[in-house]
């Protein structure tokens, strides 16, 4: 808080680009965290935020209800992998960790097993800043802070080999019975590093979870729409999580919205003439109607649209641009997923902190942190764009690299 520079003033933005007071332009190379796929100020989203406000602004979604959540259940549940049914609506990705886990916990609670009371988490990961999220996320991350006020759950690291997941199995197997749930980011640990899996890893974790009666719960708020290439990150695994969560992109990143979507059979565990089986959880704006509009509005852009090839276009860029920053003193990684450009460093936080005021002069906006300066662009960025991200990482990159030898 007292060293961090002030932030830049921004008056608008439109596509790409960031419009600071001054007159001056950046080119987004993270999407407002990860959140803006669309560009900036879309016409087609803000005519809706518009039109949705003109007629309904909000209504609470308790007794009573309106089309344009209809609409988005409907529509998200036939996006997702085979099997989503069913959509509880919140209005942020913590948020809808939150309801995850409590729908985890009570599944349980509800079909008479109480002491499956914990989750399987995993080191690197990032759920979100609120508690339930917290206690899910890596213990020696950013908020180490609050261990002490944290429940403790089981954290493994994500098997990768044939050794270690018989090892993670055995685990799972010992622990079964106290576990209510597994969490994962599929295919991407986000803000724990930008950390990669594949799709037979996610698939084999599934199946180990079905296996021992545990609750699969997939946190795709930011690898959802297309991120990693596909429209969700389990379909390149071919599976289906019991639970599923999304957010960010949903709504073209244009204003908050969450969902938590969940399986028939979760649903039904809810099903009961007793109250106290029904979920309780009940946000003020959940289900607000201009947030449904715009995510009705930007689910529409991702059906009228070819992204997986777009996709397909900027990781084939990103692979090829980002290359020659493999042979710098100093790199330890660089890697692409879809959409995502990572290169890594064996840099100190203050390195990677003195690298954001370096993007800044090269007219991006990136925001190297812990070992990484990554790209994640909105998924519209055009070729040319794109290479003045990859330009510029590479120089700053090269710049820190030549430093590191003197």
């Amino acid at each position: 808080m007292q060293t961090s520079p002030k932030p830049l003033p921004v008056i608008g933005a439109s596509g790409c680009e960031i419009h600071l007071a001054d007159g001056s332009r950046l080119l987004d190379g993270t999407a407002s965290w990860w959140s803006m796929c669309h560009g900036y100020q879309h016409p087609d989203i803000i005519k809706a935020i518009q039109d949705q406000a003109a007629q309904l602004s909000h209504i609470m979604f308790a007794g009573l209800a309106h089309q344009p959540a209809y609409d988005l259940a409907t529509r998200l549940c036939a996006m997702a992998p085979k099997g989503i049914t069913r959509a509880f609506f919140s209005d942020s990705g913590s948020t809808a960790v939150e309801v995850a886990l409590k729908m985890a916990l009570q599944y349980w609670r509800n079909k008479g097993k109480p002491r499956k009371g914990k989750f399987i988490c995993f080191n690197h990961a990032y759920h979100g800043d609120t508690f339930g999220a917290m206690s899910v996320s890596t213990r020696n991350g950013m908020h180490s802070a609050f261990d002490s006020l944290t429940s403790k759950q089981f954290q493994l690291d994500i098997p990768s080999d044939e050794y270690s997941f018989a090892e993670f199995e055995e685990t799972i197997a010992s622990i079964s019975g106290n576990v209510a749930g597994l969490i994962i980011e599929p295919l991407v640990q986000g803000a724990g590093g930008m950390r990669f899996h594949s799709a037979d890893v996610l698939a084999e974790i599934r199946r180990v979870c079905r296996e021992h009666d545990i609750l699969f719960i997939a946190d795709e708020i930011m690898t959802g729409f297309y991120r990693t290439g596909n429209v969700f990150a389990c379909n390149e695994a071919a599976i289906t999580p019991d639970i599923m969560c999304v957010g960010k992109a949903l709504t073209g990143g244009h204003i908050g919205l969450a969902a938590t979507l969940a399986t028939e059979s979760v649903f039904e565990s809810f099903l009961s003439d007793e109250l106290g089986h029904a979920l309780m959880h009940g946000p003020t704006f959940m289900a607000n109607p201009i947030a449904c509009a715009a995510a009705n509005a930007a689910l529409n852009l991702c059906t009228g649209f070819d992204y997986l090839a777009r996709v397909e276009a900027i990781e084939s860029q990103l692979l090829s641009a980002l290359k020659p920053c493999e042979q710098m003193c100093g790199v330890a990684d660089v890697r692409v997923k879809g959409a995502i450009g990572v290169v890594q460093l064996n840099a100190t936080q203050a390195d990677m902190f003195n690298m954001r005021e370096a993007c800044i002069k090269e007219g991006v906006w990136l925001r190297p942190y812990n070992d990484i300066i990554y790209i994640m662009p909105p998924l519209v960025i055009t070729d040319e764009e794109l290479t003045k991200l990859t330009n510029a990482t590479c120089k700053i990159v090269a710049n820190w690299s030549a430093a590191q030898g003197e």
